[in-house]
């Protein structure tokens, strides 16, 4: 049985369409439709909710050196109130999930991690944390939504003072009142877009949206649901667990190296990442050359030789294009590369391109 966010009976009143994800019922869009709600975030704003993702704490004084051992990136020299994207492998190198870490103590980390991996995650981590370090599942008790678009910061300059908000990219600030409410805030999202995640008490979940809803009136802001956080974030050609990665692709197959130390002396998955050696596939973008459009899961050939598959596709509203990204043999990775895609049995021409596909600075 699927579970509610705490935003829950606000969807069903502002007219979205609900759908089950990840194991919680959530609007797929609203009446205005994925298109609006996608070109809304580009070019004014949207509000998301993202209740469903997980979020665990990790206090004590083995707290860095725990997260060092799990994680693929290294936190050594994080600064308090920063935020860092991290890969946790397996023993074999494959990714059990990617996440971000907040930092607001040496001793207190605030980890956020994909909502269908949440259980297993926990339980990776319980598994593996370091004597010292106490971990905390929870989730349950928090809201979460994202306020995303180039307006984000003109609307919560009217609910907080400067000094308040976070400016750069990859920030947080915790214990910060937004209208009466608790809140920790970050300079992060899944949209290519500048903008704000904000975490605060479940309880808090209902005046947190409608008073984001009536400080945004002015600047275009719209709810937005499941469908066009999807194109967004594959526009920004940003990776997502179960497509562009899983237990068995590696970080550095999929183009996630930066999020990866290899120079740290361990963590999990490091020893059968050297044994892999340099990885034979890599995440590439694909635009057709032929009428069609490329979704998930279809094979990938040049000639009669199978190269790979795609792993996300689908019609980018603001490119006004349909895109893919793709894992191939990375001898066939060159950018220009025409390829053959199996749609439905029928196969199309496609050209490897470069990625991101959009990016908010070009």
């Amino acid at each position: 049985m699927e579970l509610k966010t705490p935003l829950y009976d606000v969807h069903v009143k502002e007219g979205g369409k609900i759908v089950p994800f990840a194991g919680y019922l959530l609007p797929v869009q609203y009446a205005t439709g994925v298109i609006k709600e996608h070109m809304a975030v580009r070019q004014a704003c949207g509000l998301f909710d993202v209740s469903h993702m997980g979020e665990v704490t990790f206090r004590g004084e083995t707290a860095l050196a725990s997260l060092n051992h799990i994680l693929t990136n290294d936190f050594t020299n994080m600064n308090v109130g920063r935020v860092r994207y991290s890969v946790m492998c397996n023993e074999n190198g494959g990714c059990v999930d990617d996440l971000i870490v907040y930092k607001f103590a040496d001793d207190y980390y605030f980890v956020v991690v994909n909502a269908s991996n949440r259980h297993k995650d926990f339980d990776h981590m319980k598994k593996h944390v370091l004597p010292g370090t106490v971990i905390e599942d929870i989730s349950d008790s928090l809201a979460q939504v994202a306020l995303q678009g180039p307006k984000a910061f003109d609307i919560m300059s009217k609910l907080l003072p400067a000094e308040d908000i976070p400016m750069k990219n990859y920030t947080a600030k915790e214990h910060v009142t937004i209208n009466g409410m608790d809140c920790i805030i970050s300079f992060t999202g899944y949209t290519g877009e500048a903008g704000y995640e904000i975490y605060t008490p479940k309880e808090n979940a209902e005046k947190l949206w409608y008073t984001l809803r009536e400080a945004g009136e002015e600047f275009g802001l719209i709810p937005c649901g499941l469908g066009a956080r999807d194109t967004l974030r594959l526009e920004a050609a940003m990776p997502l667990y179960g497509h562009e990665m899983d237990d068995e692709i590696s970080p550095l197959e999929t183009g996630l190296n930066f999020g990866v130390k290899m120079n740290k002396v361990e963590f999990i998955g490091k020893k059968a990442l050297e044994e892999r050696g340099e990885p034979k596939i890599c995440r590439v973008g694909l635009q057709p050359i032929d009428r069609g459009i490329l979704r998930e899961h279809q094979d990938i050939y040049v000639g009669e030789e199978k190269i790979g598959h795609t792993t996300s596709g689908t019609h980018c509203p603001y490119l006004g294009k349909a895109v893919a990204m793709a894992l191939i043999d990375r001898n066939y990775s060159e950018l220009g590369t025409v390829v053959e895609v199996d749609v439905r049995g029928r196969r199309i021409k496609a050209e490897v391109i470069a990625l991101p596909f959009y990016s908010r600075k070009k």
